[in-house]
């Protein structure tokens, strides 16, 4: 190896400073610690106002996807409904059994007495609750129970009936407890739903008919040009073909299909009251849709 002395002055000088540079760079990579602190003062006010016009705007922006519920009268929440409000299937058909006896709920607290619905929930919706002026007002009014006053029931005969099919608004509003918004809830329902009554028990899927309303309905009215609805088998039916069925969720679709699956086939359509969410006016629906040929 040669000596270093080889190298002249000038060589020397420079290779000392460069170690020198060199060192003196790793001595300031591990000394120096530069400093990470953010320069943006997060709790200043000009960023904690805009954080809080910030948190303001997402509420809103929940809030308005949130289902609005408007005013209405407890006694005639649908199956729909009741699964906006949060209900159970079980709340919903204890609701059901006590109106299928035309008894009437007129306070929240004959609504959670007849339910079993929980205080919290209650809590969400039993501000809009709109009853009768009956109800609300006793003093105004000399009705003490029902939800409409009482008129003389009439009950014709099939043939002195008129045809729920061609039936107008104003003549359906002939029945106590057919209002306007009733009435043009059926004809919608009649003409844009179904494209016409293939049975009198599909009457009590209009929203807003009650057990006793539609009794009153077919005593002067029934389906005497019903349209044809061709049959579906449920021993070869999907949940799909199933869930057409208007008033029939997929869900309950599903379950439908599951049972008849699990037993391979069924014999009898009534079989299917078993299935919890299935009440009788609901069975009578399906009998128009499905049978077991």
């Amino acid at each position: 190896m040669k000596s270093q002395f080889v190298f002249n002055k000038s060589e020397r000088f420079g290779i000392l400073l460069l170690v020198a540079l060199i060192t003196g760079l790793l001595l300031f990579y591990f000394i120096y610690t530069p400093d990470r602190t953010s320069s943006l003062d997060i709790s200043s006010p000009e960023v904690l106002a805009i954080n809080a016009e910030i948190d303001s705007l997402r509420i809103v922006a929940i809030e308005k996807k949130k289902p609005k519920i408007y005013p209405f009268n407890p006694n005639f929440i649908t199956e729909y409904k009741a699964y906006t409000l949060g209900l159970s299937t079980e709340e919903y058909d204890r609701f059901l059994r006590f109106r299928e006896n035309d008894k009437w709920i007129n306070s929240v607290k004959d609504f959670k007495r007849v339910t079993g619905v929980s205080d919290s929930l209650l809590a969400t919706f039993s501000g809009n609750f709109k009853f009768p002026e009956w109800v609300t007002n006793p003093k105004k009014n000399s009705y003490t129970s029902g939800a409409f006053p009482k008129k003389k029931e009439v009950i014709l005969t099939f043939a002195n009936k008129a045809d729920l099919n061609t039936a107008t608004a104003e003549q359906l509003q002939i029945v106590s407890g057919i209002g306007p918004a009733i009435s043009e809830r059926i004809v919608e329902y009649r003409d844009k739903t179904l494209q016409g009554f293939s049975s009198d028990a599909q009457l009590a899927s209009v929203w807003g008919m009650d057990s006793a309303v539609i009794k009153r309905t077919l005593n002067r009215f029934a389906v005497k040009t019903p349209k044809v609805i061709e049959r579906m088998n449920i021993n070869t039916a999907s949940a799909s073909d199933i869930a057409t069925i208007k008033g029939i969720s997929f869900e309950l679709a599903k379950e439908i299909w599951e049972y008849r699956t699990l037993r391979d086939g069924i014999s009898s359509l009534d079989e299917l009251a078993k299935i919890d969410g299935i009440s009788n006016t609901k069975l009578n629906l399906i009998k128009l849709y499905l049978s077991v040929d």
